[in-house]
């Protein structure tokens, strides 16, 4: 059996949904401060709590027989956490030690934890290994760098296993329950105001890139969720690399992103630029060559297909 946090969430439910057509036992444990229990699969047992809870996680595991934990509870936006950098210290960081401290004392082996391109940082290079530095420039993602020393102090001894995968702009869904909620996510916040009549915004057209607008590398959900299936898989014979990068290897500019969202929107609205905001790098993409490598997993899905799926 396998715990996932965060299970209520955009991505967790995905995570679920993928997990038990691998057929894998699973348990979820999640506060609900932002996930849906409607997402949950029903064959799956939710436990609503918090992960800094270390009495309630110590008995989730005493009570079950735990496998692996795949940690996605997190708090997730840039923005936010530089108004509450408490907060995101509490969730993302000591949330996960009290996981792996938890997962110590109970014997479990496994341990995947849901990481970040925010630990890249502005990145001069714009392509990012697995190697590149580490140079988060928000409490978000110090907040997840901290987090994956917790992982790597878990797999340091006992013959235990463990990975941090790290999440380049992910978009899409499986279904319309599983749609992205967010108001942080470049979609759900171009849907939004579409839904006003409004014209979507552009932080900043003045990048050194194809149309000046900042280039990411966006990967569908449902890869994300296909590469944790893959990760539990191999860790439960054999090992991986501390942290892998889990994107297409391929950028895309904020204006071509939203012309797409436009297009199968049926829509004729043309996007506004306004300032940029702090800290956006020009260019972040994902070096995947050590997913392929070391785990067989690649991005399968479209541009056309993450945004088909999210509108």
């Amino acid at each position: 059996m396998w715990l996932v946090t965060g299970g209520a969430g955009y991505i967790g439910s995905h995570v679920l949904l993928k997990m038990k057509e691998a057929g894998f036992a699973l348990v979820t444990l999640d506060n609900l401060s932002s996930g849906l229990v409607k997402r949950i699969p029903s064959s799956v047992n939710l436990v609503e709590g918090d992960i800094c809870d270390f009495d309630l996680v110590s008995r989730v595991l005493k009570e079950n027989p735990i496998e692996g934990i795949i940690n996605l509870a997190a708090l997730k936006s840039v923005e936010e956490s530089k108004r509450i950098p408490n907060e995101y210290e509490r969730i993302n960081h000591l949330g996960t030690k009290i996981l792996v401290d938890c997962a110590i004392q109970a014997g479990v082996k496994i341990f995947i934890q849901s990481s970040t391109a925010a630990v890249y940082g502005n990145s001069e290079a714009g392509v990012v290994s697995e190697s590149s530095e580490l140079n988060p420039i928000s409490p978000y993602g110090q907040s997840k760098v901290l987090a994956e020393k917790e992982v790597t102090r878990f797999v340091k001894d006992g013959g235990r296993r463990g990975t941090s995968l790290r999440y380049f702009n992910v978009l899409g869904s499986e279904s319309p329950l599983l749609k992205d909620n967010s108001k942080a996510n470049v979609v759900p916040m171009v849907l939004k105001a579409l839904a006003k009549g409004a014209p979507p915004e552009i932080f900043g057209d003045d990048y050194p890139t194809r149309d000046g607008t900042c280039i990411r590398d966006y990967i569908h959900v449902s890869d994300i969720a296909r590469a944790h299936v893959l990760a539990a898989i191999k860790l439960q014979t054999g090992t991986l690399p501390r942290a892998i990068n889990i994107g297409t290897g391929h950028g895309y500019s904020v204006r071509e992103v939203m012309s797409e969202i436009l297009v199968q929107s049926n829509l004729k609205l043309e996007p506004i630029v306004v300032g940029r905001r702090e800290g956006d790098p020009a260019v972040l993409v994902a070096r995947v060559e050590l997913a392929l490598e070391s785990m067989e997993f690649t991005a399968e899905c479209s541009l056309g297909e993450m945004v088909s799926s999210s509108i």
